[in-house]
């Protein structure tokens, strides 16, 4: 379903748009960051909230592929560092999360609830995991969700589709870039 309305209270998440995951995906990932970048610059430019997430770490649970002999991978040097076409504002709220989601384990939800946002808008990588996690956290705590399905990637594209058809559509409304900076700019002329 295509966007309905951006309100005025209405905030941008980007998760995990760092060197350490795109470098990875390059030029894969090259059209996600423009288009995160945009809308990164546009929601500024309206005076609306940034969130840039990057991740430094992950859950303490066992999993198969642990059980298997695989390992979490190391962070080297640099690896959290947000990508620079993202741009930065003092205004922006920058949240290092280790868990997939942004709002486990962080204090994000508060942040959001003393600015008064009601709406959020996601994307970044992967949309099957921290973009989906983060999505399915923010529904569930009320908020009227928005997935910018082109300012987003999966290394897996059965996992992206499956994401994007299956789930998103469960999750909040989906929508493009230009859609998203056009309502931005419309209920800014309001």
């Amino acid at each position: 379903m295509p966007l309905t309305q951006l309100e005025p209270t209405v905030a941008l998440i980007l998760i995990d748009l760092q060197k350490g995951i795109v470098d990875s995906v390059r030029p894969t990932v090259d059209g996600v960051i423009s288009n995160a970048a945009a809308l990164a610059e546009a929601f500024r430019a309206h005076g609306r909230t940034v969130v840039l997430v990057n991740v430094a770490g992950g859950a303490p649970g066992r999993t198969d592929v642990q059980a298997a002999g695989g390992s979490r991978p190391s962070m080297p040097e640099g690896f959290a560092d947000l990508v620079p076409e993202l741009g930065s504002d003092p205004q922006d709220i920058l949240l290092t999360k280790h868990r997939w989601g942004a709002f486990t384990g962080s204090d994000l939800d508060k942040q959001l609830r003393v600015l008064g946002i009601t709406q959020v808008v996601v994307g970044g990588v992967s949309t099957s995991v921290g973009v989906e996690t983060t999505a399915r956290s923010a529904y569930e705590l009320g908020y009227n969700v928005v997935l910018a399905v082109d300012a987003m990637l999966d290394r897996d594209a059965v996992c992206h589709e499956h994401s994007v058809a299956r789930v998103f559509p469960k999750l909040g409304e989906t929508s493009m870039t230009k859609e998203i900076m056009t309502a931005l700019d419309q209920d800014s002329a309001r």
